[in-house]
């Protein structure tokens, strides 16, 4: 997929499923090997979870991250985009080649069975978009999901939430700030790292999770 393409399609989706699109763009290369930053400083195998991949931007860094025993799956809730990085998997060489390792899925988080299966997560769901029991039910996933010394990586852009409250009605504004308690909260509590990348529209931060129990060191995990 030529990066025009790629653009055009994201942009189309953005206008049509905004609340679960959160940029125009997709991700910079950048702002994928921050995210991967955790996953390729470890070894196989390793079962990852991509959540909410778009056109497959971050995708593309994960498979070049894939070794033979790993175990890829891609969840995402838009239709079209799952479409999209199907078909990438079928007819481009890089992704094709390790099209073994992988397995699309065309559902919300909330609905994948199971419990402490991953041991990376990435995602690029939207949170600032959604309400904050929508949030908090995704984190829950999260957790429920990922392995107690797994590492979740997701990325938000830098001081989003506090410029959408500028410009936004009262309510959206209580949203916003209910938002940001909540994930001011997670960040104190289970952030181990984080990237800030200028290198994308627009600039971001990759925030790097671990939910294991205290005294458990998250950067061993990552290796």
């Amino acid at each position: 997929m030529r990066t025009w393409e790629e653009c055009r399609a994201f942009f189309s989706q953005f206008r049509e499923q905004y609340h679960t699109t959160g940029s125009i763009l997709p991700s910079s290369r950048a702002l994928a090997r921050a995210l991967t930053r955790p996953l390729r400083a470890s070894k196989p195998p390793r079962r990852i979870l991509e959540v909410g991949p778009g056109t497959g931007a971050v995708t593309r860094e994960i498979v070049r991250c894939l070794r033979p025993g790993d175990q890829l799956d891609i969840v995402e809730i838009n239709p079209k985009f799952a479409a999209i990085v199907e078909q990438r998997f079928a007819h481009e060489k890089d992704f094709h080649a390790k099209r073994g390792l992988v397995r699309i899925i065309c559902a919300p988080i909330q609905q994948l069975p199971g419990a402490a299966w991953y041991d990376f997560m990435i995602s690029g769901i939207p949170l600032n978009n959604f309400s904050l029991e929508l949030v908090d039910s995704i984190f829950q996933s999260y957790q429920r999901l990922l392995q107690p010394e797994g590492v979740l990586s997701y990325f938000e852009y830098l001081a989003i939430r506090q410029m959408k409250m500028a410009f936004a009605d009262a309510e959206e504004r209580r949203r916003l700030q209910a938002l940001s308690d909540y994930l001011g909260r997670k960040i104190r509590r289970y952030q181990f790292a984080a990237d800030v990348v200028l290198l994308n529209i627009p600039p971001a931060v990759a925030r790097h999770f671990c939910f294991a129990p205290s005294g458990v060191n998250p950067d061993e995990r990552s290796r």
